[in-house]
This record gives structure tokens, sequence and C-alpha cells, in this order.
């Protein structure tokens, strides 16, 4: 049973270290009004272990991208909102119509829990438009960027340190069409996206310059959406090999397997509460665990482990134990 002594999230950090966002580890992004009715119905369902993105970009027609962004602002203030965790991607900063849309959305009577930024070439970029959104009211808006150009990739440690962004997510698509037909069609695919030296390259930087600055790395998509293997291989490689803490979705039947691929194993979990369980009856200090010592950095990681456990939980799939999610993190069986 756990100690009832210090918290781990009081023992482990200094004061304000803890304080980093953690984000669901699944993004999932809809633009037609049909897919984000069922998206929300979908969130509402599972509960937040997934953000549900509404993209004012590729989900608007040319031409009509005000008349898309007062149905996503609508969107926002719907009861389907329930938890606050509905986000919206905006045009890019030179679109004519980015401060309009902007405006649009942050009209809202439910602010966006965060705006995705697509294709910033540079950090000043990101400075233009974190003070246009300032200007329309939306300063406390959490900003997410995605690297997509080459001139994101060379300031990506930069763009990681922004005050302003919460997150960095790699745009495969994007990426592989700016480097005009040298990077074969291959690389697009659930497997070549793990193959290709530049793809490589491009997802390790952008996860070491988050983590280096206390953001999430979020993974690229997978488009074979119908082959629940190939993504299930792909969010594994992504969580466990590459460092990336979340992962985009583009189809409802991408979700659970996304959040399954990121949640810690039923072994990973038992041997985190035995060890934080044993080192908080310690008052956190060394222990030896089967003939393994452990001290406040390994404390850390199977913290941290616990939380992402408890961040992937949901009615119907992975779970804590009950006592564990009343002890750490507040929540009774139900919560």
């Amino acid at each position: 049973m756990p100690s009832p002594s210090l918290h781990p999230a009081a023992a482990l950090y200094e004061p304000g270290e803890a304080a980093a966002t953690r984000l669901p580890v699944c993004d999932h992004y809809c633009g037609v009004e049909a897919r984000m009715r069922k998206s929300l119905e979908l969130q509402t369902e599972l509960g937040p272990v997934f953000d549900v993105t509404l993209d004012a970009e590729d989900g608007a027609p040319v031409g009509g991208e005000i008349e898309h962004a007062h149905l996503i602002a609508a969107m926002l203030a719907s009861d389907g909102n329930r938890f606050g965790r509905v986000g919206v991607r905006l045009l890019p900063i030179d679109h004519r119509h980015f401060a309009e849309v902007a405006r649009v959305v942050l009209t809202s009577v439910k602010a966006p829990a965060y705006l995705m930024l697509p294709k910033p070439r540079h950090v000043e970029d990101i400075d233009l438009a974190a003070a246009t959104i300032a200007v329309l009211g939306g300063s406390s808006v959490p900003l997410h960027a995605l690297i997509e150009t080459h001139g994101a990739l060379q300031q990506v440690q930069a763009l990681a340190a922004h005050p302003r962004i919460e997150s960095l997510s790699f745009g495969l698509m994007d990426f592989v069409s700016a480097h005009r037909g040298a990077i074969p069609a291959s690389a697009m695919s659930a497997k070549g996206q793990f193959e290709h030296p530049l793809v490589l390259r491009a997802k390790l930087e952008i996860a070491a310059a988050c983590h280096a600055h206390g953001k999430t790395p979020s993974h690229c998509v997978v488009t074979e959406f119908k082959h629940a293997s190939a993504l299930m291989d792909a969010a594994g490689r992504a969580c466990r090999q590459f460092g990336y803490t979340r992962m985009w979705s583009i189809h409802p039947a991408q979700i659970r397997p996304i959040v399954e691929a990121f949640t810690p194993t039923v072994a990973e979990v038992d041997l985190a509460i035995e060890i934080i369980s044993a080192a908080q009856a310690a008052d956190w200090a060394p222990i030896k665990h089967h003939e393994t010592l452990h001290d406040r950095a390994s404390y850390r990681y199977f913290w941290q482990l616990l939380e992402r456990a408890h961040r992937t939980s949901y009615a119907g799939g992975p779970q804590l134990p009950a006592e564990v999610r009343a002890t750490y993190f507040g929540v009774g069986a139900a919560g």
C-alpha cells in the first residue's frame, strides 16, 4: 500500500520544475463537420485521454476559411467540448486570413486548449503569430507548432525554447515534399518513415529539442489507417525508440491503438508502483529493490511512468489500480 508521506511530485522536483504540462498522448485531427462531431462524441466516451484538434487549415474549403472558422468556434462552444481539451490548427501565418480566422476562433465562449501553427519557417514566424494572437485576446492560449519546413528544422532548438510554445509536431508529409523528390514517397509510409535517414534525423532532432526545453514532442501521422498492426508498430517505435510522448491521429480508428501503444505495460506499472511505494516509505532515500539500487534519478523515471499510465487510463481500456489513482492522483476507481 502506498505510504502517506511526501507526494512524489513534491519530493522529486525542485519548486516549479514539475509544472511542465503533461499533454494527452494522442492528438486527433478532424476538419469536416461530421467528423468533428464524431470526434467530440468519442472524447466524451473515452475521456480526455486524447485531444481533438479542429482543423482550420486542411479542413477549410478554399475561399471558405472564415465560414469554417465560425463552425470551429461553434464546436468549441458546444456541449461536446466537455473536458476543455479541444484545440485548433490555424492557417499558416502568411495566409491572408490568418488573423481573421484566429479572431473568430478566439471569440468562442470556450477558449481552445491550444492553437497549432502550421508551416513556420523560423522563430520570427512564431513571434509574429504569438503577437497577433495576443492582440486578439489569446495571450494565455498555449501555442503548438508544426516542424515541416527546412527553416523550422534548422531552428528547432530555438522554437522549442520559445516561451509560448508548449509542443512541437513533426509534419512528415510536407517535410518530405519540401525535398522536391529527393526523398522517395516510401518515406511517408508507416514503415519507410522509420528507414530514411533524413526523416529519422528530423524526428530525432525534434524530440531532442523538446525534451531539452521541457516541451512535448508529437509524432507524425500514419496514413495507412486501416492497417492496425502498422499503426501499433509505428506508435510503439515513436514512444519507445524515438522519445515521443504524443502522436497524431487522422482517423477515429487510430485513437485507441495510439493510446494503448503509449500506455506502459502492466509489468512496467507494477514495478513502478513497487519502487515508488518503497521510496516513499524510505522518505526518498536510496533503496535496493530486487538486487538493484535506486535513487532520486530512477524514482523520477518511475514516477513519470506512473503519470503516463494515469494519462492513458480510460473506461474499458488500460487502468491504474484504484488505490494508486486515489493516493497519487486524487481520483477514485471511477475517476
